[in-house]
């Protein structure tokens, strides 16, 4: 594998954006029926560039390998009161193991800075992956989706 490089998405089109939308479909759209156009819908305006939505991918050569986004908004319904927020971080199987979170995690704070922001919420069922990186375990939350009912909340400071 090529030493990783991160880009920020600019672009709603081409073989990066459609394997970042094929990701994100198998991943959370199928499990919450959705289709893959809803999806790629919703992929399609989280590609901004001076504002939130953001979204990241990480490269290896010319191909993904990687992504996560930035986004103001987020679907723990629970929460409404928490923003800005780190979302959809993703290693396709293939890619795990390879230290791409960590290189993703290294990254985070840096890009918020830029999108002017001075802390990120996050919500997952991972244990102990996030503490690696600096994130504040906050508290268990219900998240209101059946495939996970109840995600570890963490908070980061930027």
């Amino acid at each position: 594998m090529c030493k990783p490089e991160l880009i920020r998405l600019e672009q709603s089109e081409g073989e990066v954006f459609e394997t970042v939308v094929d990701w994100n479909y198998r991943w959370w759209g199928i499990p919450r029926g959705e289709s893959r156009e809803q999806v790629r819908y919703f992929m399609a305006h989280s590609v901004c560039t001076e504002r939130l939505p953001q979204t990241f991918v990480v490269m290896s050569g010319k191909s993904p390998v990687g992504m996560y986004q930035l986004s103001m908004t987020d679907d723990l319904y629970g929460r409404p009161d928490l923003y800005p927020w780190l979302i959809n971080v993703y290693v396709p199987e293939e890619h795990r193991g390879k230290n791409l979170c960590r290189f993703m995690m290294e990254r985070v704070a840096e890009t918020a800075q830029k999108a002017g922001l001075k802390r990120l919420y996050l919500y997952t069922n991972h244990v102990g992956l996030y503490e690696k990186f600096g994130w504040e375990f906050i508290e268990e939350v219900p998240t209101f989706h059946e495939e996970s009912p109840l995600e570890r909340l963490y908070q980061l400071e930027v």
